[in-house]
């Protein structure tokens, strides 16, 4: 069961003061000590994590925080998962949520077929915007190569032979005439977009490493650092975009047709991986690829990163429900977190900070849960 922090205490007892100051006209003591029950008291509940370390805080957070409501609640680095069983295990019930969905992203999970005839996103739902603003995903290239061979989209690499020469002589398969960029791990979906995106645009001289994405992040930072020519995907929040950085050592990348919902691999779901309009607001100082609109074409739709839960937890806890729909978290704090995170700082011991030096607003979510018990 949950340890209550000295702050959460004191709040309890205010609100059991005023409890009992409304109730003058003389409760019995049966009801003034219900009157402390907490709304998760009782209840156990399963929690998974992404199987991508940048979900770690979040999803140690959002523990702590239902923890002071009373739940009890497994650890969620014992139920660490891709989307691809991530979803499909809260549909049959295996775990309750996680607090690491990636929406537009993780859509075509939800269409998944059940055994009873039903699919997966008829028993789950998507919940709040934990981490909605100021998200970017998309292709990084290094600043000094894109403007030697004046790069502005992955279609100029694939067409230019001298910048293909360039780039292929140093990448991971030199010399065969290809141009290997860092993509993702299989299952995680933007593997599966980026494939997508190669055989929509035809880039027949460009090729997707599909590896652990620590070790390509790692490899790719180093080449960039070292003034070598490199295309890696990454997103925000992450500690990768402090090391790799927009507008000093890499450029966000553009494509000049943005994958839509033709679906050009066959696969099942891919109607669902199309990044239309596949634009965000970036300057010329960070992007390379600006439309006559203002917009940065970077070919990928901005994230929405939110809890997703099973559907009964929702309908018969309104406490989880509604702390899932006020947490809301920076895109840049978290960012800041996740880089002390690789810097070998726990989540688990990083949210409890976050917490104490957030208080005040910790204090808030809590209480809007409490109102909707």
């Amino acid at each position: 069961m949950f340890k209550q922090n000295h702050f959460f205490l004191k709040a309890v007892t205010l609100l059991l003061a005023l409890s009992l100051a409304a109730a003058s006209c003389g409760d019995d003591d049966s009801s003034d000590s219900a009157s402390t029950i907490l709304p998760g008291e009782g209840v156990s509940l399963t929690m998974g994590r992404a199987n991508w370390n940048t979900g770690y805080f979040q999803a140690a957070l959002l523990r702590q925080l239902l923890q002071e409501l009373g739940y009890e609640v497994s650890d969620p680095s014992e139920t660490e998962l891709g989307p691809s069983l991530a979803y499909l295990s809260m549909a049959e019930g295996d775990i309750d949520f996680w607090a690491n969905s990636w929406y537009s992203l993780h859509n075509s999970w939800l269409l998944n077929d059940m055994p009873d005839g039903t699919i997966v996103g008829d028993h789950i739902s998507r919940i709040g915007g934990l981490i909605s603003q100021g998200l970017v995903q998309g292709y990084l290239i290094t600043k000094s190569f894109a403007e030697e061979y004046n790069i502005r989209t992955l279609d100029d690499l694939n067409s230019n032979p001298d910048a293909l020469a360039a780039y292929d002589k140093q990448d991971v398969n030199s010399d065969d005439g290809i141009a290997d960029i860092y993509g993702c791990p299989e299952s995680w979906t933007c593997d599966d977009i980026i494939s997508s995106q190669i055989r929509f645009s035809a880039w027949e001289n460009i090729k997707q490493i599909i590896a652990g994405y620590e070790v390509m992040i790692a490899e790719a930072t180093s080449r960039v650092a070292d003034g070598e020519p490199v295309v890696v995907y990454t997103w925000t929040p992450s500690p990768h975009i402090l090391s790799l950085r927009p507008g000093d050592n890499v450029m966000w990348l553009g494509v000049e047709e943005v994958l839509d919902s033709s679906n050009p691999l066959g696969r099942d779901g891919g109607e669902g991986w199309a990044q239309t309009p596949g634009q965000i607001a970036l300057s010329s100082d960070t992007c390379l690829y600006i439309l006559d609109n203002g917009n940065c074409q970077i070919g990928w739709n901005p994230a929405e990163i939110t809890v997703t839960a099973r559907n009964d937890l929702l309908e018969n806890h309104p406490a989880a429900k509604r702390l899932f729909e006020v947490v809301v978290l920076n895109p840049v704090d978290v960012s800041i977190q996740l880089l002390a995170q690789r810097n070998d700082e726990a989540p688990e011991d990083l949210a409890t900070q976050w917490l104490v030096d957030n208080r005040d607003l910790a204090d808030s979510w809590i209480a809007e849960a409490l109102a909707a018990a």
